[in-house]
């Protein structure tokens, strides 16, 4: 099997083809023959057996073969349905021949078989001097089988590997010791194991007899090309360079637009990205980038999964606290576990390293005065905890709130300059509550956020938050604080909510914590303890910038709502009414338990987005948790919860999640929400079991290729030398997006193995989405973790990527990765076209639930939005249409759904070349519209083709003449339907409609404004898109020679004449990092 030998060359792929293998045969009637394939000594003709025909028919002449695919891209495969869906993408191919383009159309065993077919054919194909010359053996000749005088990339690689060589044979004399050897090659090809490289030299040793472990030049070479070259990045090249095995500027330029998602990509910036990652001096020299200068630059830091735009703060800081979620530590001042542990600054720095925003300070009366950090239990809770407050006092001088104070003051900073929420629980004497307070003000000094009483706005409301921008280097106090009208010098508030304190209206319930239900956990809440009255210093409560509160005000909020119904759930006060007496401030933060914050999630999940518009939630990790596990934090995420706090010092798939969401702005420790859970008026649900209105869901289509330099598991010593390792991807988001797929394992001793396996996620929440990838190791005993990488959905990179894989503490792995392949589209399917009879089309109009508007029973409102049913139907037709005629002309073309037009232009190119390379078609531009037109007769299946691309024309030319009108009717229907939004309950309650009904009324209403306000936003994009893709149909005509003079410089001038402005938000098809 070719992954025992590593295949290195085009060589190495003939030579195995001329041996022959059984490959599956597909015709059109959906049978399936499985035939032994060989290519001819000669390399002139491919022959199978067993045939009915004899053996002269039963073959293929190299030279009648017109181009190679892979995939299952032609007609035998897209309109084979049942059967072809059985058939891996990736091993399937087909030789199209004849004047008629025929389709031979093949499956093989494996993905690296059919990379190896289809290298050697398009091999023959590029060098038809080579065939019928007798073999391989004009291909080939010394080290490993090398394709030496065949490709320039072959020979670049050989001049570099003999330079490197002499400089470390100092006496020239062509040969250096195994160590010099090993070293070279360790040096060359960072990350390889150097027992790996030392036991092939010993094998070469071996097999020529040889009595000294001296290495000859010849047997450098060997080692080094079977070691260190990629199957996968060489089978990559090949197909990228036309079988020269290396790069120029333009073909990198080709491919960095195309696949990378590029499209910015400039000449010079492919040269100086060619002279940085090309190791040999020729290459450099004219501009050439091989095999190794092409595997460095896969694996730089620009072609990681995450784009490196989120490697800094990219997001708007200018909202309000309340609309960002923010990194929060759980009681990171405490060593081992969060019940028992005792006091340490060092998880407290740790936290403020890793981006912190929140942490949490638990502080109790200490000795001679002085407050001291650490957990005092309430009565409430079983004494037996008591006796561990000062684990052996003798042992462990107690941590002051000074020292801690002093920490904070110092890192606070480091990491991020946007403001840190200091958590704090105290349970002190008012003496050392004052003396605490001293400590504040005399560390922090004018850090401290100074609060002045909340300002009101119009209408009696309290003025939202600041942003984190307007906080920058500030630290803020949350805690108890006295109210406003307090007078002495200290006064009584009640501490009822706190930790286990429970109570409220889960008391006496048995509950299992969310997501530990398999663990049989369960908690009986205690009934409400009576609230433990604390005396509260007037001068510590002055420092307090945000009031801690417990559940009770989102209780009484929505109370208050059910009652009085002032306003619809999705706002919870309007401007202009005084604010129902039940709700909270902004100026609060409510602090939930994790059960109580699960069940809200479950039971109320709207109430709590809404509650959360305003007003810092935090959730805290269930105290039964005594090892101090982590909650998925996605879980109170999606319920927009700002503040999931998370034991920092306990590892594991949340805490990774945890990071994940966090790189997502450049690790500054706040991302903001999605755009639902900040609009005033707008419809979410946490839970989500379908679509999301307004917005079709997108398809995440991963190819994982292969796997790099993995590590044993950590902690296996005793188990033998060998890795089984397959590769896991969790999709975390809304309940609908939530799915979990695997590889297959790759057998013994894999350390770098191939998968070549697509998989596909449907993504109906993109901004909420986490992927995370896990490599294991397939153990008898229960599978190993060898290493791990969670990204969020949005900062995903297009194209061939590599993921760096990081261990499980969070730190990454040395020159150990995942190599991937990414396309995000909007239609399912991803790559696969549609089968014949169902249409693109008829599939759209199924699946539109997403569009409909609901029905609220108010008769002046349901009119209202009455006028938008026509424009919302024309709009998902305009965007649907265009998508589908593109899609159906990358089919023509042979080329999956994810390709970008460039490359359907370029194999359109190829079928329009007559035989004296003159073109069958000329670009032309009407009205600004770049169309094709014959200048000679063509053969069916090209006319075919320019049908297609005629359809695509038409159907964008639509889409962007009508597009602005349309979008105005659905806009002029939000406007008037919005003109209701502060009348909504006065207006049910006129018709008769109270309580449940009343609440789905004004729930219908907010989906409608947010149906409308999507599709708005999505037919700008798609017209913006359009726009694009017409410039690039352009450019791609002018450069594949198909224009008759300038008509492509032209375009940019005469470009369809449409002003639009660009979608709010909305990242532009270049992804925003088009430079290269």
């Amino acid at each position: 099997m070719p992954s025992e030998k590593k295949v290195s060359s085009a060589a190495d792929c003939l030579a195995f083809m001329q041996g022959g293998c059984e490959l599956k045969k597909i015709r059109p009637n959906s049978r399936v023959y499985c035939r032994f394939y060989t290519l001819d000594p000669d390399l002139s003709c491919l022959r199978w057996e067993p045939s009915k025909k004899d053996s002269e028919r039963a073959r293929l002449d190299v030279c009648r073969v017109r181009e190679v695919r892979t995939g299952k891209s032609t007609e035998t495969f897209l309109h084979n349905g049942p059967l072809s869906e059985h058939l891996a993408e990736e091993a399937a191919f087909s030789v199209i021949h004849g004047e008629d383009y025929q389709s031979l159309d093949l499956v093989a065993l494996s993905a690296d078989v059919a990379n190896i077919w289809v290298t050697g054919l398009r091999y023959l194909l590029a060098h038809p001097s080579v065939i019928g010359g007798g073999g391989a053996g004009g291909l080939c000749e010394g080290a490993g089988g090398l394709a030496v005088d065949g490709s320039p990339g072959g020979r670049m690689r050989s001049e570099w590997l003999a330079a490197e060589f002499a400089q470390v044979d100092e006496d020239g004399h062509g040969i250096v010791s195994e160590d010099v050897a090993v070293a070279t090659i360790c040096k060359l090809c960072p990350g390889i194991k150097e027992a790996k490289v030392r036991l092939r030299f010993k094998e070469i040793q071996r097999s020529k007899e040889k009595l000294t472990s001296h290495v000859t030049r010849e047997e450098f070479h060997e080692a080094f090309c079977e070691l260190c070259t990629r199957p996968d990045v060489y089978f990559l090249l090949v197909q990228l360079s036309k079988d020269r095995e290396c790069l120029d500027p333009q073909d990198l330029r080709l491919f960095l637009e195309t696949e990378q998602g590029l499209s910015l990509a400039t000449t010079e910036g492919c040269w100086e990205l060619l002279r940085r990652c090309e190791p040999s001096a020729q290459g450099k020299e004219k501009g050439l980038l091989g095999l190794d200068g092409f595997a460095r630059y896969l694996q730089s830091p620009e072609c990681q999964l995450l784009d490196p735009e989120h490697l800094g703060v990219c997001q708007d800081m200018n909202m309000p606290l309340s609309h960002y979620y923010i990194s929060t530590s759980y009681r990171s001042y405490l060593l081992e576990d969060q019940v028992h542990g005792r006091a340490d600054l060092g998880g407290l720095i740790k936290a403020l390293q890793s981006g912190c925003r929140c942490v949490e300070l638990g502080v109790t009366d200490g000795p001679e005065g002085e407050p001291i950090l650490g957990v005092d239990y309430g009565p409430d809770i079983p004494h037996h905890h008591h006796h561990h407050h000062h684990h052996h006092p003798h042992h462990h001088a107690p941590v002051t709130i000074r020292s801690a104070l002093e920490v904070l003051s110092k890192y606070a900073f480091l990491t991020s300059q946007y403001p840190l929420l200091v958590y704090l629980c105290q349970r002190c004497s008012p003496g050392q509550q004052r003396t605490m307070a001293q400590h504040f003000k005399k560390v922090l000094g004018s850090r401290l956020y100074k609060p002045e009483p909340p300002p009101l706005g119009p209408g009696g409301r309290a003025t939202p938050l600041p942003s984190p921008e307007q906080l920058k280097g500030r630290i803020l106090l949350v805690g108890k604080k006295l109210p406003v009208e307090q007078d002495g010098s200290d006064g009584e508030v009640s501490e009822e909510d706190e930790e286990i304190g429970g109570g409220g209206p889960l008391a006496g319930r048995r509950m299992t914590i969310p997501g530990e239900e398999e663990l049989g956990v369960v908690l009986v809440v205690p009934p409400p303890s009576q609230p433990r009255k604390l005396r509260l210093h007037k001068e510590l409560s002055d420092l307090v910038a945000i009031a801690r509160t417990g559940s009770r005000g989102f209780y009484a909020q929505r109370a208050g709502k059910q009652a009085h119904q002032l306003s619809p759930p999705s706002s919870p006060s309007s401007p202009g009414l005084p604010p129902p007496p039940s709700e909270a401030p902004p100026w609060t933060l409510c602090s939930l338990g994790e059960g109580e914050a699960g069940r809200l999630t479950t039971e109320s999940p709207e109430d709590l987005v809404m509650f959360t518009k305003r007003t810092l939630t935090r959730v805290r990790p269930s105290s039964v948790r005594l090892d101090s596990s982590n909650p998925n934090p996605q879980g109170y995420w999606k319920g927009g919860v700002q503040l999931v706090a998370l034991n920092q010092q306990t590892v594991g798939a949340m805490l990774d999640l945890h990071r994940g969401r966090f790189a997502q702005n450049g690790g500054c420790g706040y991302v903001l929400r999605p755009a639902v859970m900040r609009d005033e008026v707008s419809y979410f649900s946490a839970h989500t079991q379908g679509c999301v209105p307004g917005v079709p869901a997108q398809t995440l289509r991963i190819k994982v290729i292969s796997a790099h330099n993995l590590p044993k598991p950590q902690g296996s010593g005793a188990k033998g030398e060998v890795i089984d390792p397959y590769v896991v991807l969790e999709l975390h988001g809304v309940p609908a997006d939530c799915a979990e797929q695997r590889t297959r394992t790759a057998a013994q001793n894999q350390d770098d193995p191939l998968f070549d396996e697509t998989f596909e996620f449907q993504v109906n929440m993109p901004e909420l989405a986490l992927l995370r990838f896990v490599v294991l190791d397939d153990d008898y005993i229960g599978d190993d973790f060898i290493g791990q990488y969670s990204v969020a959905f949005e900062c995903l990179q297009p194209g061939y990527r590599n993921v760096p894989l990081l261990g499980m503490a969070g730190d990454p792995l040395p020159h150990t990765s995942l190599f991937v392949h990414v396309a995000v589209t909007n239609r399912p399917g991803g790559g696969k076209a549609q089968r014949r009879g169902l249409s693109v089309r008829r599939v759209g109009r199924r699946g539109r639930e997403y569009v409909t508007l609901r029905h609220t029973g108010i008769k002046a409102v349901d009119e209202s939005f009455k006028p938008a049913g026509a424009p919302l139907r024309e709009a998902t037709d305009l965007r649907e249409d265009a998508q589908s005629a593109t899609a159906g002309f990358k089919e023509q073309c042979g080329l999956p759904t994810v390709a970008k037009l460039k490359q359907c232009i370029q194999s359109l190119t190829t079928r329009l070349q007559g035989p004296e390379g003159a073109m069958g078609a000329t670009m032309v531009l009407r009205e600004g519209y770049p169309c094709l037109e014959p200048i000679a007769s063509l053969a069916d299946p090209t006319r075919k083709l320019l049908t297609a691309y005629d359809a695509m024309i038409a159907a964008q030319r639509q889409l962007i003449a009508n597009a602005d009108g349309v979008q105005e009717r659905i806009a002029h229907v939000q406007r008037e339907g919005m003109d209701f939004h502060e009348e909504l309950c006065r207006l049910g309650e006129k018709e008769g409609l109270k309580g449940r009904k009343l609440s789905k009324a004004v729930e219908s209403f907010t989906w409608n404004i947010t149906v409308l306000k999507g599709q708005s936003d999505l037919l700008r994009g798609a017209k913006m898109d359009a726009l694009d893709a017409l410039r690039q149909l352009a450019l791609a005509c002018e450069a594949c020679g198909l224009t008759s003079d300038s008509s492509a410089s032209a375009f940019s001038t005469a470009e369809p004449n449409h002003s639009s402005q660009p979608a709010p938000g909305r990242r532009s098809s270049t992804h925003g990092n088009g430079r290269v």
